[in-house]
């Protein structure tokens, strides 16, 4: 049975999707102004895993993932510059050419990730009337007011608006931003904006289009309510996203699409903690705001980021330091060599079968809350288990790497090559086994080794590899 975190109850409940065998999921995607980063990465491996542990449990996902490429302001508080249009400043291109820029970098550093692609990718530029249309229903039911400046939800008017994040909205600063950007109109400070008009600091906006209220963008908020309710319906089994769109962008997301919509929005909210480094904050300021491409330049593969992800619960922070992520990466080797071991002392997997004991062990951790950890510790008792014959274990660690997805599958022994000089130690050393003297090959032996390679004496000969 599938227990989930509702970040909505803040109770650990029983999964029961809406409809049986398939469960409807939509994740907040990124904002592509910019190269995501670490954090961003380690939110969308997060989501992979729990979207392969909901298909290893045998439901029928249908993700979507959307790009943000209009509306998100440089604060969630609806104040600031447009993101997009700051990076096109920055890049000195247009912002669809920045949107584009970025998206191909994401997409491309998430399948390094191996991550599962979204089934679909909306750009929110490209759904702007089902933006208007829900902004239209919102403004005849009366849960939207018309200012010189933009069109606003009245939270007043929401039931039960702090729901999701359990704030209390009188102890909270009145007005977010500065005073030179704030609307004097706005009924509530915490109003947000639905639609913004090409006036006051907007008046230059580069992506705007014309909508029955007048010209202009919309807010970032409900562009999330308007693709969801297009590609899954009024509501949802899952939304996934960050901890920081707790406060204000999922809690405006439900805000609009239950007014506008009249059911419940979605049933079960979860929500990713976030990625420190050497337990401080990421941020560019301080040189720590790395990417996938920094990962790569120092020699790491991005399945090395993906293990060190599988390390901590999708609700747990997790800290990255580089001595972690080298820990990773041996941990990751170790791991790829006795699955080579095991595909090179097999007779034949065919006869074999997955070990369900273990497969049960490894289904209790997945069902609850999605225990990728638990799950992880789990795979590496088969790798060590002495009770289970090599065939056994190989198809259990293929079966349990569906959720992992560390392609251990696909690996093939590597070519090493090996330098004259140990291969003539080697040569020698062979010579002194077979005069039966094994002082001397044991000397040799500790020469091989002081020089960065293991020997392995097996039926089939010696057996020579580089060490990790």
């Amino acid at each position: 049975m599938l227990k989930i975190q509702n970040t909505l109850t803040r109770k650990k409940e029983e999964f029961k999707p809406l409809q049986e065998g398939k469960v409807s999921f939509y994740h907040c995607g990124p904002t592509v102004y910019w190269t995501q980063h670490l954090g961003n990465m380690r939110a969308v491996v997060l989501c992979d895993l729990i979207i392969r542990s909901l298909e290893y449990l045998k439901y029928d996902v249908k993700l979507v993932r959307n790009y943000t490429d209009v509306g998100h302001l440089t604060s969630d508080e609806d104040e600031g510059e447009d993101k997009l249009e700051k990076g096109a400043k920055r890049d000195n291109i247009t912002p669809q050419e920045v949107a584009k820029k970025y998206i191909d970098i994401y997409e491309q550093d998430i399948k390094d990730l191996n991550t599962i692609p979204a089934e679909i990718k909306p750009r929110a530029t490209n759904h702007i009337k089902e933006m208007q249309d829900m902004i239209k229903i919102l403004l005849e039911k009366g849960f939207a007011y018309k200012t010189e400046l933009a069109i606003y939800f009245d939270i007043s008017k929401a039931k039960n608006y702090t729901k999701l994040s359990g704030q209390n909205l009188d102890k909270n600063i009145t007005d977010a931003g500065s005073g030179e950007v704030s609307d004097k109109n706005k009924k509530n400070p915490h109003d947000f904006v639905l639609w913004f008009f090409k006036k006051g600091v907007h008046k230059n906006a580069i992506q705007t289009w014309k909508s029955p209220w007048g010209e202009g963008f919309p807010g970032w908020h409900i562009e999330c309510s308007a693709m969801a309710k297009k590609y899954l319906g009024d509501t949802l089994d899952i939304h996934m996203g960050g901890v920081e769109h707790i406060p204000v962008h999922h809690t405006n997301e439900i805000a609009q699409s239950q007014s506008a919509n009249g059911v419940k929005y979605v049933n079960y909210w979860l929500h990713n903690e976030h990625l420190t480094v050497d337990d401080k904050k990421m941020a560019k300021s301080t040189g720590t705001s790395y990417t996938l491409s920094d990962i790569k330049e120092k020699d790491f593969s991005p399945l090395a980021l993906r293990y060190l992800f599988l390390q901590a619960h999708y609700r747990s922070k997790q800290n990255f330091t580089w001595d972690a992520l080298v820990s990773a990466k041996t941990a990751l080797k170790n791991l790829q060599t006795k699955v080579l071991e095991l595909k090179e002392n097999i007779r034949q997997v065919s006869e074999a079968k997955i070990n369900e004991e273990y497969k049960e062990k490894f289904i209790l951790a997945i069902e609850d809350d999605f225990n990728i950890p638990q799950a992880l510790a789990v795979l590496w008792e088969v790798v060590k288990s002495d009770k289970l014959i090599n065939e056994e274990k190989l198809l259990t660690i293929y079966n349990f790497d569906m959720v992992l997805g560390l392609k251990l599958d696909e690996l093939k022994q590597e070519e090493t090559v090996i330098p004259k000089e140990i291969l003539a130690l080697i040569d020698n050393r062979d010579k002194f086994r077979e005069l039966e003297d094994f002082t001397e090959a044991d000397k040799l032996r500790l020469e091989i080794e002081r020089l960065g390679y293991s020997i392995e004496d097996g039926p089939k000969g010696t057996k020579v590899s580089k060490k990790l």
